[in-house]
Order: C-alpha cells, then sequence, then structure tokens
C-alpha cells in the first residue's frame, strides 16, 4: 500500500498530548508510528500489524529510522496481540480500512489491507479493545469516512467512549466531507470540531496554507 494521503493526516493532526505508551492498530508500513516518534520525543510505541509481509516492512522501517529504540513491531492480529496482556496505553491511534461493503480488490495484499476491519476487526471488536487496553484518561484517535465514523461511534458509546474532537476533512473549501478525524475519551461534554481543506479554492491544484502548515514537518514537497 501506498502512503496516503489520509494516513499523513491522521499522523500529523493526532493530538498527542501527554502521550507515554502508544499503540498503533495496524500499522501498514509503520507510517503512523514513525510519525509519533518524529513529533514525540518520549512517547513509547507498539505497532501491531497482521499481514506478516507488511509488518516485517514496517518493522525494517522503524530499525532504519532515528528512532529504532522506541518502536516495536508486533506481527498478529489484534485479538493475538491482546492475549499477550500488554500494559494499557495512554494513546491509541488507528486508520483502519473501510471500504466494507465495496467490490474487493484483484490484487490480494491490496484488498486483505482494505478488507481486514470486515473480516477479522469488526468495529464491536475494535471498540472492546480499545476499553480495556487505553487508560481512563487515555485517547483513542481514528480516521473514517462520515458514515464509518458514525457506525463506529455508535459502537464506541457501548463503551463509554465519546468524540471529544473531530476534524472535518475537505478536498476543497466547500465540498463534501472526505474524512473525520476523531479522538474518543471517557467522560466528555461536547465535541469540539474544527476543519482542514487539502487543497485551495477553484481550479488551483496547491495544497492550502492549513494543510501545509499541518504536514511542513513530513512532506518534502510544500
Amino acid at each position: 500500500m501506498k502512503v496516503s494521503t489520509d494516513a499523513c493526516l491522521l499522523g500529523a493532526a493526532a493530538d498527542l498530548t501527554g502521550a507515554t505508551r502508544l499503540l498503533d492498530i495496524g500499522t501498514g508500513t509503520g507510517l503512523l508510528a514513525l510519525m509519533a516518534a518524529q513529533r514525540h520525543p518520549t512517547v513509547e510505541i507498539e505497532a501491531v500489524e497482521i499481514d506478516a509481509a507488511a509488518a516485517a516492512q514496517a518493522a525494517a522501517n522503524a530499525a532504519a529510522s532515528p528512532w529504532a529504540g522506541r518502536i516495536r513491531v508486533h506481527a498478529l492480529s489484534l485479538a493475538e496481540f491482546a492475549a499477550t496482556q500488554p500494559a494499557p496505553f495512554s494513546h491509541i491511534i488507528c486508520n483502519p480500512p473501510f471500504f466494507r461493503e465495496s467490490l474487493r480488490s484483484p490484487d490480494a495484499a491490496r484488498s486483505t489491507a482494505r478488507h481486514t476491519a470486515a473480516d477479522t476487526l469488526s468495529f464491536d471488536a475494535l471498540a472492546a479493545f480499545v476499553a480495556g487496553f487505553l487508560q481512563s484518561d487515555g485517547l483513542f484517535t481514528v480516521l473514517l469516512p462520515p458514515l464509518e465514523m458514525q457506525a463506529l461511534a455508535a459502537e464506541m458509546a457501548t463503551v463509554d467512549l465519546l468524540p471529544a474532537t473531530q476534524l472535518v476533512v475537505r478536498h476543497r473549501p466547500g465540498s463534501r466531507v472526505l474524512r473525520h478525524i476523531t479522538g474518543f475519551r471517557r467522560e466528555v461534554g461536547s465535541t469540539w470540531e474544527t476543519g482542514i481543506t487539502i487543497r485551495e479554492a477553484g481550479n488551483n491544484e496547491d495544497y492550502s496554507t492549513e494543510f501545509k502548515e499541518l504536514l511542513a514537518g513530513f512532506y518534502l514537497a510544500l
């Protein structure tokens, strides 16, 4: 899987305030784990990936980075990782596959990456894991399209985790909402909502000012 704009936005926008132990669920090639390590100088990071080839790539990428000592990659399903009884996490981050009703790709690896959520990591299983392994004052941050986020939020509510923050992502000003980046916590009052556009208005292909500011530490061509 190629590095996506979605993942970069999630990695740059996730609130890492007070992070001590972070879990990246479905790390793929390790992008979110690496971004968290770059952003936070002391956080210890566990990364879980069910696909063995992707996990091997993530481990190689972590080993080649300046933060190799703070990132550990596990080639396990989330259920298998839970069985190891890890200590609770201050932060959990996830960019789950969300093509739950779409046709499968003819490419087996791409199809697995896109459909693992439906096949082996349902929203109720994800909610149950987060409820069991997130610290009482912890933060779970996830990226999904609006309808899928609504479905996940319903599952999270059953385990008393509610939206505390939501970043609404659009391609251009006034265009339809593409993604929500939502932070879930326990015992929150209201949801603090903000927005970002990826491109400038009109036919301009330039990145928006806010996108450039957010991704400046990660994109080389801004």
